[in-house]
């Protein structure tokens, strides 16, 4: 079973781009966020062409901001949209889905960004992160948790820890909080398999991030243990980054029990630029 996860940054704006990725990559299960649409809208944009593809598909969205979707041909059961009793700002917005596929209890979550350390919305993604942790602890074990994290777990994880000294997705709180997360007993199946390799899969649309490969790993599959023993393949998929009217993320895909592309590497195909000089690269947005 291959299962991907794909902040798309607006479905309606990636359709171009999705519909041939998934002919070529052929997931079982899809998981997206940042879908930005109502889910009549979805439906009517993607339904036809979802049950050409065999999918059954589940939506959590909203107008312009948000919205997270599940796709799968193994089977959709027991879909359950948002995080029962979880927080809002000030509602609940519409950051998570989750289904049963293949015997998999599969999350789609986007976390809320955060924003800056200390703001309403910083707090307001603690409490979002703890109320999906209560999520995931009832159960079952065999799960995945699949999404845009805004974190970044480590400081591996982004292209120059001094680059980020004061920004949200790599705070201690934020990081302790996804530790809390994988602390029910989840695993992060890209850096299980890949523990040294430079790996990321958001990269800023400015100032040629991409290809100098300046980048975060902020998209993440947590595999409880049952499904983290299956993992025969774990990728970031960096040629969908590339080309015109790209995400800014590059999807993840895991493979489950068989790889049909084989045990390829941590990205592919991988970067060509080397890792900058630490310090000497700023963040688009504080030059």
């Amino acid at each position: 079973m291959r299962v991907a996860t794909w902040n798309v940054n607006s479905v309606k704006q990636r359709l171009p781009r999705l519909l041939p990725w998934l002919d070529q990559r052929r997931p079982d299960v899809v998981c997206l966020q940042e879908t930005k649409l109502a889910d009549d809208l979805i439906e009517d944009l993607l339904g036809a062409e979802l049950e050409k593809r065999g999918y059954q598909a589940a939506y959590h969205g909203e107008a312009r901001w948000n919205g997270v979707a599940l796709f799968s041909r193994v089977g959709l059961d027991d879909v359950v949209t948002g995080l029962p009793g979880g927080p809002g700002f000030p509602h609940q917005e519409a950051r998570a889905v989750s289904a049963t596929c293949g015997g998999v209890r599969v999350h789609s979550v986007y976390v809320p960004n955060g924003r800056e350390p200390g703001s309403e919305h910083y707090a307001y993604k603690l409490e979002w992160l703890a109320a999906l942790r209560a999520q995931v602890a009832a159960g079952p074990d065999a799960v995945m948790v699949c999404g845009d994290m805004n974190i970044a777990p480590a400081d591996a994880d982004v292209f120059d820890p001094d680059a980020y000294v004061g920004q949200t997705h790599v705070t201690e709180p934020e990081r302790a909080a996804l530790a809390d997360l994988q602390s029910a007993g989840l695993h992060d199946v890209v850096r299980d398999r890949w523990p040294s390799e430079r790996v990321f899969t958001y990269w800023d649309y400015r100032a040629g991030m991409f290809h100098k490969d300046l980048g975060m790993r902020i998209d993440l599959v947590l595999a409880g243990g049952p499904v983290a023993e299956r993992v025969a393949a774990a990728w970031v998929d960096r040629h969908a980054r590339k080309g015109t009217g790209p995400s800014d993320h590059a999807p993840v895909v895991v493979d489950l029990d068989d790889a049909p592309d084989g045990d390829i590497g941590p990205v592919v195909p991988p970067p060509s630029a080397a890792a900058p000089r630490r310090g000497s690269v700023k963040l688009p947005q504080s030059k």
